[in-house]
């Protein structure tokens, strides 16, 4: 309706963007004395040498550090009480997560718990959640080492209940970072399929913000903008990940699709996938989105046509004439990448399980599902798992 057209905006995070930029931190403003620093129990950040990158910037700083270095490709809440109980223990004032989304995301789950006390599944909203207010959190500094999840200058998280099999987003303005430092440099080793998944995470941030019904003018400008990067800069990153200018191309799109997250939001693709990878946790989260994305947007194609076609146009750099032309950018996008013919199955997911992550979806990721360009049911979910199935 005409005159009608409200949004807000409010981004508080500092963005330092640039290669090389992490040698940098000495010289930036930081929000405490001792740091809490969250890392993945892999070694990438250890054997690239970031970690000690990071720890001799801070030493430079006069700031103290302690490692936290237990965290899993899907996070648990278990590693987020482990994380918090080490934080008030070694006396952290501030909290840095480095490496991917996990690293980050459990890093704000862990300023939410040490800052709001008890639990930190008291304040997740929805499924066995609590649904306490997130009110306040440790001050919070993002360093990413993937680009995918765009968490370094947004207000979300996600982490799973391993106990209950439960991968639930958390949310609120009080876990934006305060300064967010996205050096592409870092990305230079991350391996092909994972450049992929990753990168085609941030690509369905920015295409999901684009349909949601949440969408804004705001939001707009950037999930267009990280949807046509993605599409000609993934695939020169996935064949070769040593172009600096592809990656940097990549990193910054992720950020954008980051944006859109604070601004519009996810909707039912990452509900549907949340639920496969709380059961699975060993698939990679962009993995399962690739996995679903074809059979999920096309659900969509009849219900939002202008915004199909514009993606499409966004993507081709050519007038788009029907909407099932992003569905074919798409697919084109998933094969110049490698990652066109993802089997579920081998992951162990079986057409028995659809039952279950329908009713999971349902039950952990309703606030998505609503964003939807229209409603979807049970059936439909399922449905979506179904065409997807390999």
């Amino acid at each position: 309706m005409r005159g009608k057209m409200k949004f807000g905006l409010n981004i508080p995070t500092r963005l330092v963007f640039g290669a090389g930029e992490l040698k940098n931190i000495h010289e930036m403003a930081l929000p405490g004395k001792h740091a809490l620093v969250v890392i993945s129990s892999g070694t990438s950040m250890k054997s690239h040498g970031y970690l000690d990158v990071l720890l001799s910037g801070l030493r430079r700083a006069n700031i103290e550090a302690t490692v936290f270095d237990r965290v899993m490709p899907n996070p648990i809440k278990g590693h987020v009480m482990e994380g918090a109980r080490l934080c008030v223990s070694a006396g952290c004032d501030f909290v840095i997560g480095l490496g991917g989304g996990s690293s980050i995301d459990t890093a704000k789950a862990i300023a939410v718990t040490v800052a709001m006390g008890g639990d930190f599944w008291e304040y997740v909203h929805g499924g066995t959640g609590g649904g306490k207010p997130i009110t306040k959190a440790l001050p919070i500094v993002a360093i990413p080492s993937t680009a995918g999840t765009g968490t370094e200058i947004d207000l979300w998280g996600v982490i799973t209940n391993e106990e209950t099999q439960e991968k639930m987003g958390f949310g609120s303005p009080a876990i934006y970072p305060k300064l967010a430092i996205v050096d592409p440099e870092l990305m230079l080793t991350v391996p092909p399929m994972l450049t992929a998944y990753q990168g085609f995470d941030a690509f369905f941030h920015a295409a999901e913000g684009y349909i949601s019904l949440a969408h804004s003018p705001i939001s707009d400008l950037y999930a267009l903008e990280s949807i046509r990067l993605l599409y000609k800069y993934l695939p020169v990153a996935v064949a070769d990940g040593n172009n600096m200018w592809a990656r940097i191309k990549v990193a910054w799109a992720s950020t954008l699709a980051g944006m859109v997250e604070s601004t519009s939001g996810c909707t039912g693709e990452h509900a549907l996938e949340h639920a496969m990878s709380a059961f699975y946790p060993k698939l990679p989260h962009g993995a399962g989105l690739i996995a679903i994305s074809g059979a999920y947007f096309k659900t969509f194609k009849n219900d939002v046509m202008k915004r199909y076609m514009k993606m499409a146009e966004k993507m081709r750099q050519v007038k788009s004439a029907r909407p099932s032309d992003f569905l074919d950018a798409l697919e084109v996008m998933k094969r110049s990448c490698g990652v066109d013919n993802i089997k579920l199955s081998d992951w162990g997911i079986t057409m028995a399980d659809f039952d279950r992550f329908a009713d999971n979806a349902i039950a952990t990721g309703g606030s998505m599902l609503d964003q939807d360009p229209r409603f979807l049911n049970r059936e439909e979910l399922i449905g979506i798992y179904m065409d997807s199935y390999k």
